[in-house]
């Protein structure tokens, strides 16, 4: 089945369970909550509110491809190092033409989905 996103009834939902995925990543990227709210595309005190489990809403069409972006970002290292390494690695400054010598989390909050969806695709390509 593929997600469409513009559903509201996918989003619907799939907001729980991206929300989880959306604070479990933050905190093992150790994200602040600027970067975390910057990179779903929320306010501060939104993202305030979902960390807090108190935010009941549906996440937006661009909200969940953010989030599914995300969380493929944060498969694709899991599955190239080990555990630490993937945990920090999307802190780390990157030399790389994609990344500008940002770490992939200031990248990502610079470019928008666009970029996220690069990085996805970057991420993905690197499993092969």
């Amino acid at each position: 089945m593929v997600l469409d996103t513009s559903s509201q009834a996918d989003r619907e939902r799939l907001t729980p369970a991206a929300l989880e995925a959306m604070v479990n990543l933050a905190k093992v990227w150790m994200l602040s909550a600027y970067e975390a709210a910057a990179l779903l595309g929320v306010s501060a005190s939104t993202w305030d509110l979902i960390r807090g489990g108190e935010w009941n809403q549906t996440l937006s069409k661009d909200q969940m491809t953010r989030a599914f972006a995300l969380i493929g970002v944060f498969k694709g290292p899991n599955l190239l190092f080990d555990q630490a390494m993937a945990d920090r690695w999307p802190q780390l400054r990157n030399a790389g033409p994609l990344f500008d010598n940002l770490s992939p989390v200031e990248a990502m909050i610079e470019g928008g989905i666009p970029h996220m969806l690069e990085v996805r695709r970057h991420v993905d390509a690197l499993k092969l």
